[in-house]
């Protein structure tokens, strides 16, 4: 079923949501608070950017050779990458970085530097998947292709019986797709579906820039060591894969089990395109918290393991989200609603495996 034809049910019995915001504008309105970000968020960018661009400089500079440091280097880069998207594009490209729009632009471009694309991020993650979360056929974040099944609702092949063994090496391949076909195909994607055109996209000059981007990236973290450092050029290569699947696995062992979960549901709408929920309560019903007492967790993934006030409110920074989650948590208990949360990463991911061998199954349907 098509986005468009897709409607929430009208929350006219509790209004949830409007309660909801209205507590946690006073919050911010008691304690003189910006909803943006701050000082915090200034610092964890310069740490992180640095994290990922101090051990380039230092290789191509030839103050780090030999093959463990720069196995080290490059692990090192992928996991800065990882924290970059959590942490730093993640917030500017939900417009949360900053009050100015232009800031937020900008710095949401910091996704081009880890060879992914700010236009078709928006569009996958803000626009599909935010508005509709663990629908099947809309929301991309669980439609990876034939070879893993992340719903219950999409159709099951044999090999799945075997993805919670062979997905976790998958996984590792996000943002290696993102530096080579996906961007791509995803553009000419969104065009079909008038979305391109909804979000006033002129997808000619996006594919220039798309290209241009690509070029540019493959040359800072491709050719330029390929041509400086003293080794083979497939040895550079081997790193530099490498270096992506420390990226992309980090990112999907934190997204995923925030909403690919036993706990967690995933709704079809009615024959009219109707689902059963208002936005907010849906939100509730797909999205599952994770280790809300961990200090550095939370830092590096950018307050992505309180998923439940992501959804709810992406357009306030994270360093915002602990304090808010209490609030969520008591609105959303007096009203009789779930909120799901694991207590620990480690359980968290545990449930996500377990999901995966259930999604495994032919039988397995959930509504």
């Amino acid at each position: 079923m098509k986005h468009k034809s897709l409607k929430f049910t009208r929350d006219t019995e509790f209004n949830f949501i409007g309660i909801l915001r209205k507590r946690v504008g006073e919050y911010f309105e008691t304690n003189k608070l910006s909803k943006y970000g701050n000082a915090h968020m200034v610092w964890k960018t310069i740490i992180l950017l640095t994290a990922y661009f101090l051990p380039y400089g230092l290789m191509v500079s030839g103050v780090i050779t030999g093959t463990l440091p720069l196995i080290l280097v490059w692990g090192i880069m992928g996991a800065a990458m990882s924290g970059i998207g959590f942490s730093i594009m993640h917030d500017a490209n939900h417009g949360a970085y900053s009050k100015n729009q232009n800031v937020n632009k900008y710095v949401g471009y910091v996704i081009n530097l880890v060879g992914g694309s700010s236009v078709n991020w928006k569009i996958q993650h803000n626009v599909l998947h935010h508005t509709y979360t663990n629908v099947e056929g809309v929301d991309e974040d669980i439609d990876p292709g034939i070879l893993m099944r992340l719903s219950p609702h999409a159709k099951h092949y044999k090999l799945h019986s075997i993805q919670h063994i062979y997905g976790w090496f998958l996984y590792t391949l996000m943002t290696f797709l993102w530096i080579t076909t996906k961007d791509f195909r995803q553009l000419f994607r969104y065009r079909r579906m008038g979305l391109t055109k909804s979000q006033n996209i002129n997808v000619w000059f996006q594919l220039f820039k798309l290209a241009l981007s690509k070029v540019v990236y493959y040359t800072i973290f491709l050719a330029i060591p390929m041509m400086v450092l003293p080794i083979p050029w497939w040895q550079t290569t081997i790193y530099f894969i490498g270096m992506h699947m420390v990226a992309g696995f980090i990112l999907a062992i934190v997204f995923q089990p925030a909403h690919v979960m036993p706990s967690t549901s995933f709704p079809l709408p009615d024959s009219d395109g109707n689902l059963e929920n208002d936005w907010a309560i849906h939100q509730l019903h797909t999205t599952t918290n994770f280790s809300p007492d961990s200090y550095l967790l939370s830092w590096y993934v950018g307050g992505l393991n309180y998923q439940v006030e992501h959804h709810l409110f992406p357009s306030i920074c994270h360093v915002h989200y602990k304090k808010l989650s209490k609030i969520v948590r008591q609105t959303a208990e007096e009203f009789g609603l779930p909120y799901k949360s694991e207590p620990s990463y480690f359980r968290a991911l545990i449930q996500h495996a377990k999901m995966l061998k259930q999604l495994g199954q032919p039988e397995m349907v959930k509504a």
